[in-house]
């Protein structure tokens, strides 16, 4: 988090937090000492936020009429996402979407051409290579497609905006072939989704951000939460059908693009 400003009176900190948040910047608000301090979520944000407090100073009432707040739950929320993310996030989410809406109309079918191979002859026909990423594109559950898309959104968006979207793409093939594959050695082609993309770039946000911060930078509790689901997987503790090892092949897979891509490719 950095530091934007700060103050004794709640009301100035408040309207200076309401403005930015309806800009769809991620901003929080802590006391202490008998000071308000606004607080930064995501640095990638920091030249917008900087200028938007700018303009709010030097000309107040530009500010002055807010959107209500049936507007601010449903007008900005595109700009908001939009903001986070680049095309590469959003083509993606797209197309899991219209994967989505294709298991619904017909799912066997859509399983038959997706799924890493076919189920009655498990094994991997190279000759249609897209198999070996097609499957995350798959979701048996709308909590398992709406978990995945915000992470993907999240983690994604940081990537792309940072790094670029050929990082994106790089980092995304790389990471669901390496997490498809190692599931379905283990497993057989039974499975889908997101989760060994996300995992991937979790570790690789870890890897880039690790002693100097940036926009790739990732909270503490954030962290210990995906390290904890991981770790609750494996462990069983919960009646949910988890491609473990994909999570777990992604998570590697993540951590050595970093390594790549902060050591090898600068140097």
């Amino acid at each position: 988090m950095k530091k934007l400003a700060q103050s004794t009176s709640e009301a100035d900190i408040k309207r200076v937090y309401t403005i930015l948040q309806g800009y769809g910047i991620p901003v929080s608000v802590t006391y202490e000492n008998k000071r308000y301090f606004l607080w930064l979520l995501q640095p990638a944000f920091e030249a917008h936020a900087r200028e938007l407090m700018l303009r709010i100073a030097k000309h107040p009432e530009e500010f002055e009429s807010q959107p209500d707040q049936t507007q601010s739950l449903l007008k900005p929320l595109w700009k908001t996402l939009s903001k986070q993310a680049g095309l590469v996030t959003f083509l993606v989410a797209l197309a899991v979407l219209a994967v989505a809406t294709a298991q619904l109309l017909d799912i066997k079918h859509t399983l038959r051409y997706l799924l890493i191979a076919h189920p009655n002859f498990p094994q991997i026909d190279m000759a249609e290579p897209w198999r070996l990423v097609t499957s995350a594109f798959l979701h048996f559950s709308a909590t398992h497609l709406v978990f995945n898309l915000f992470w993907w959104w999240y983690l994604g968006g940081r990537v792309e905006l940072s790094l670029g979207s050929k990082v994106l793409v790089g980092l995304f093939l790389f990471t669901a072939i390496s997490s498809n594959l190692v599931q379905f050695y283990w497993q057989g082609p039974l499975f889908g989704g997101l989760s060994g993309v996300v995992y991937g770039l979790f570790g690789f946000a870890i890897v880039m951000s690790a002693n100097r911060g940036g926009p790739l930078w990732l909270p503490p509790m954030l962290i210990a939460f995906m390290i904890g689901w991981l770790l609750i997987g494996f462990s069983e503790a919960l009646p949910l059908n988890m491609a473990n090892e994909a999570h777990l092949a992604g998570l590697i897979s993540g951590f050595m693009a970093g390594v790549f891509v902060r050591f090898v490719l600068k140097r």
